[in-house]
C-alpha cells in the first residue's frame, strides 16, 4: 500500500554526540535503555480505516515519530513498519450504516490519514502494510501456529491457543478478571461456545453471508485483528536470528496493550520461541473537555478539521508534545491557544538579529528526548531560550537550532 509523502530531515552537525534513548517498557514495567545498533526494528499498529485521524491517534503517531527521528539522528537507520486494518468488523459496520461500499469508505478515511500525517510532518513507514495485501503472509503465519499445534477451529472458523504461550498475561500484567472484562469490550469473544479457553483469540473467520472473503488454504475468509499485525511485523522487519528479540520496538495506544500486543506476542513466542519485542511503548489516551475521546461518545476532534479551520499543524504538533506522551490528558481550547502563544514566541524570537546562545538548548533537547521522550522539558527550555533572546541575550547559531528543532522534534517553525 502507498505510504504518505516523504519528510526531509535536516542533517545536525557532524560530530555531535547524543545520549542513548531510554524509554518506558510496559512488559518490564520500567526503562528500557534502547541500545545504538545500526537498524532499529519499530511496529506500530495503524488505524482501522473507519472514521478519520482523530487527536488519540495523531499524538501515538507523533510520539513514534520522536522515537523514529530520535534514532536517525544517532546514526541508526529505523525500519519503521505501520499495518492498516482495511479490512474489520467496524469498518463493515460503518459501511453497511452509511450505505457506502466498505472499500471505498476505507479508501476516503486512509487518503484522509495521509494527509493529516504530512500536515504533521510524520515520517513515513518503510513499509505500509494493508491486512487485504497481507492475506497470504496471514495464513502462513497461521499454518506455522498450527504445525506447534496451537490452532484448533470452532465451527468454521479457526482460533489461537493462548495456553501454548507461557509467557501469555506476562506483558500487559492483568488480572484474569480484567483480561476477560477487556477482552469482551475490545473485539474478543470470551463467551463463545466450543472455545478452549474464553481468551482465545480468532486468527481466520470463515466468511459470513453478505461480507467479503478471500480464497486461501483455510477457507474462504479473512484474518483476525491480533495475527494480522503478527504475520506483517514478523515478514517486514524481517528479524535477526543472532537477535535475543524479533524486534527493538512494538508501540500503539495504551488501548492496545491488551488484548492486542499481548495476543500478537504469544502468536509471535509460540511461532519463533522468541519474545516479539526488546521494549513495548504505549502512549496515553487523550480526552476532551474532561471526558474520555472515543467515538461512540461522538466527542473525537479531527485533525483535518482544525488544520481546515485554519490551525498551524505545528501548532497541533506542539500541544500534543505539551504532555507526557505516557500520560492521559484532556484535550481543550486551552490547550490549543496555549501551544499557539507558546509557539509565537519562539517564532518572535527567530526574527531577532541576533539571538541567545544556543549549545546549551540543542544539549538540552537530545536529553529531554533521550530520557523517554520529555517533550515538556523540551519545549520549557525552547521558551526560556525565547524570552532570554527577546530580552537581548545573543551568541546562539539560529541555523543550527532550526535544524534541531525540525530534526529531533519535527518543528518547522
Amino acid at each position: 500500500m502507498k505510504s504518505w509523502t516523504s519528510v526531509d530531515i535536516p542533517v545536525l552537525a557532524a560530530g555531535r554526540k547524543f545520549p542513548e534513548l531510554k524509554l518506558s517498557d510496559t512488559a518490564s514495567q520500567g526503562i528500557h535503555t534502547v541500545k545504538k545498533k545500526s537498524t532499529h526494528r519499530m511496529y506500530v499498529c495503524g488505524i482501522t480505516p473507519y472514521d478519520s485521524t482523530h487527536l488519540g491517534h495523531a499524538a501515538t503517531y507523533l510520539t513514534f515519530d520522536l522515537i523514529n527521528r530520535y534514532l536517525r539522528a544517532c546514526g541508526s537507520t529505523v525500519n519503521y513498519v505501520q499495518n492498516i486494518t482495511d479490512i474489520d468488523d467496524p469498518l463493515l459496520e460503518r459501511a453497511n450504516r452509511d450505505g457506502i461500499d466498505w472499500q471505498e469508505l476505507a479508501q476516503q478515511q486512509i487518503d484522509l490519514f495521509r494527509g493529516d500525517m504530512v500536515a504533521l510532518r510524520v515520517i513515513p513507514p518503510t513499509h505500509y502494510i494493508g491486512a487485504v495485501e497481507a492475506i497470504p503472509l496471514v495464513v502462513e503465519a497461521v499454518n506455522e501456529l498450527q504445525l506447534r499445534e496451537s490452532i484448533y477451529p470452532v465451527d468454521a472458523d479457526l482460533y489461537f491457543a493462548i495456553e501454548k504461550d507461557p509467557q501469555f498475561g506476562k506483558r500487559s500484567h492483568l488480572s484474569l478478571k480484567e483480561m476477560l472484562s477487556i477482552f469482551s469490550e475490545r473485539g474478543g469473544d470470551p463467551l463463545r461456545p466450543g472455545k478452549q479457553n474464553p481468551l482465545d483469540c480468532l486468527v481466520w473467520m470463515n466468511r459470513r453471508p453478505n461480507e467479503p472473503g478471500w480464497e486461501s488454504s483455510l477457507g474462504v475468509g479473512r484474518p483476525g485483528w491480533h495475527i494480522e499485525c503478527t504475520a506483517i511485523a514478523l515478514k517486514y522487519l524481517n528479524p535477526l536470528e543472532t537477535d535475543e528479540t524479533l524486534i527493538d520496538i512494538q508501540g500503539g495506544g495504551s488501548d492496545l496493550i491488551f488484548p492486542h500486543h499481548e495476543m500478537c506476542a504469544a502468536q509471535a513466542h509460540v511461532m519463533t520461541g522468541k519474545e516479539l519485542a526488546t521494549s513495548y511503548v504505549h502512549t496515553g489516551m487523550i480526552g476532551l473537555d474532561g471526558e474520555k475521546m472515543s467515538k461512540s461518545r461522538g466527542n473525537l476532534v479531527f485533525v483535518s478539521r482544525l488544520v481546515a479551520a485554519g490551525v498551524d499543524p505545528m501548532v497541533i504538533r506542539w500541544a500534543l508534545m505539551s504532555n507526557h506522551y505516557r500520560l492521559d490528558r484532556m484535550w481543550s481550547d486551552e490547550v490549543l491557544n496555549k501551544a499557539h502563544s507558546e509557539i509565537s514566541v519562539v517564532k518572535n524570537a527567530f526574527q531577532m538579529s541576533h539571538v541567545a546562545p544556543t549549545e546549551h538548548l540543542v544539549q538540552q533537547l537530545s536529553e529531554a528526548i533521550s530520557n523517554d521522550l520529555d517533550t515538556p522539558a523540551a519545549l520549557a527550555a525552547i521558551i526560556s531560550w525565547s524570552e532570554e533572546t527577546m530580552n537581548g541575550s545573543s551568541g546562539g547559531d539560529l541555523k543550527e537550532l532550526r535544524n534541531t528543532l525540525d530534526a529531533l522534534l519535527g518543528l518547522l517553525l
